[in-house]
């Protein structure tokens, strides 16, 4: 699930700041089918965290009659979409003839590789979460799709509340869901007061609020921006304010490979993307194979760099 992904400029916008080693990044405002959502990344000039390179964070437009969550057929490549719930309930469905239900606290991990389609209908109201794209290395992204759901995750305490952690491992907590590359992505649940995370001196980080203001090491990050931590660091001191706060904590090793990225593909080329975007234009079912949902398929729009005569 996402909007179109446009290439950024290598340069920081009016609103980001640089204290110590955090870098404070503005989101911005895009639209997901029919649902409004803060895009913290890809950002200008950061395309990845480790190997995150998007973190949607939905946002209803009513709050007193939210829209649904109605995201039809659409296809994917070369990522891993990690779905996290934070308020209602919503089902999934896929290629590979998959219906999953979730709810808060629930993961739902969908592998891509070379070809997937899937769906997302909310089924309750006010659904609220998160989508977040995982970029799959070389060695994984063309190989073949697959959904694991995890119900029942690690949870590790901390000094003013708790980690759940969805993929990866913070500290002695270790999710079972699939990795392709070292990484980390928990959401944090705290409480007024300062707690340390012992921190990966080979990962880089973000902390992306989602309720509350944090201050992380020296900066503050409120939601509706990302608080960027490069390599080196090997704590992070993270701190609440009285009413507490949620956030989701993301991070890893360096990709160390350039993607390309456009509407819902993850690529290295242009050909990818356009091989990818011509697949499921002409209904290549080899590659996206057709499956029930009472929701209509989402048309894919013409690449910019592709002609109408092409």
């Amino acid at each position: 699930m996402s909007g179109p992904i446009r290439d950024s400029d290598n340069d920081m916008s009016a609103g980001d700041t640089v204290t110590g080693n955090v870098e404070v990044r503005e989101s911005r405002v895009a639209t997901v089918g029919n649902l409004g959502v803060v895009r913290a990344l890809p950002t200008k000039g950061r395309r990845t965290v480790g190997a995150w390179c998007l973190v949607d964070v939905m946002q209803p437009s009513d709050a007193l009659e939210p829209d649904p969550m109605e995201i039809g057929p659409h296809p994917h490549i070369g990522l891993s979409t990690v779905t996290w719930l934070l308020e209602g309930e919503a089902l999934h469905s896929d290629s590979l003839g998959t219906e999953q239900p979730l709810r808060p606290g629930q993961l739902n991990l969908m592998t891509s590789g070379r070809g997937i389609a899937h769906a997302e209908l909310g089924t309750s109201p006010g659904v609220l979460g998160i989508q977040m794209w995982i970029a799959q290395p070389e060695e994984t992204r063309h190989g073949d799709p697959a959904f694991e759901h995890h119900g029942d995750l690690p949870r590790k305490d901390l000094a003013t509340g708790e980690a759940i952690v969805m993929v990866g491992s913070l500290g002695d907590a270790t999710s079972p869901a699939r990795t392709d590359t070292r990484l980390i992505g928990a959401e944090l649940s705290l409480a007024k007061g300062e707690v340390t995370i012992q921190a990966e001196a080979t990962f880089e980080y973000a902390l992306i609020p989602v309720e509350g203001l944090l201050k992380v090491n020296e900066s503050i990050v409120e939601p509706g921006y990302m608080g960027l931590i490069p390599t080196g660091t090997d704590e992070l001191r993270i701190e609440a304010g009285d009413s507490g706060a949620r956030a989701m904590l993301i991070g890893g090793e360096p990709l160390g490979e350039q993607v390309a990225m456009w509407w819902n593909f993850v690529a290295r080329t242009k050909d990818e993307l356009t091989s990818a975007w011509r697949d499921w234009d002409s209904g290549d079912t080899d590659r996206f194979p057709e499956f029930a949902s009472i929701l209509d398929r989402i048309e894919a729009p013409r690449p910019m760099w592709v002609s109408a005569d092409d």
